[in-house]
């Protein structure tokens, strides 16, 4: 069995955005070689996330609007983690969100359902964060 190991960097200029990081992870497939086996994608920070959705700026905006209502960022005082902090309610998010995902390789590619792709979920942007891409497989 191989194994292939990338790190994927973000530095998202705004508090919250999802992006599209299948295009990113399809390139480190290749890169692995594997034609058969497992990715996994995982966040590597903890108001960050990795999932599984459609690309549909719609939805994006029902998740952004979503999760605010979940755990408003505002105002930061109602947070005990905010002594001194203010993002909160970024680690809530991300706990809904998730934190990775499994995706099968068959015949060399990711074995998607219909309309699937991978997004990097960001809560509390403006610094520099990682996506682990593990790849195991023949």
């Amino acid at each position: 069995m191989k194994s292939y190991r990338q790190e994927l960097w973000f530095e998202v200029p705004t508090r919250r955005a999802f992006i599209n990081i299948t295009p990113q992870v399809e390139a480190c497939l290749r890169d692995s070689g594997i034609q058969e086996g497992l990715v996994l994608c995982n966040a590597m920070h903890i108001t960050a996330s990795v999932f599984i959705n459609d690309d549909e700026s719609g939805l994006h905006h029902d998740y952004d609007q979503w999760l605010e209502r979940l755990a408003p960022h505002a105002p930061v005082s109602q947070y005990r983690h905010n002594v001194g902090e203010d993002n909160a309610d970024a680690h809530m998010k991300r706990q809904i969100m998730g934190r990775e995902i499994v995706v099968a390789v068959t015949d060399g590619k990711l074995d998607f359902g219909t309309w699937e792709q991978i997004f990097y979920g960001e809560f509390d942007g403006r610094r520099r964060k990682r996506v682990l891409v593990k790849i195991i497989g023949e």
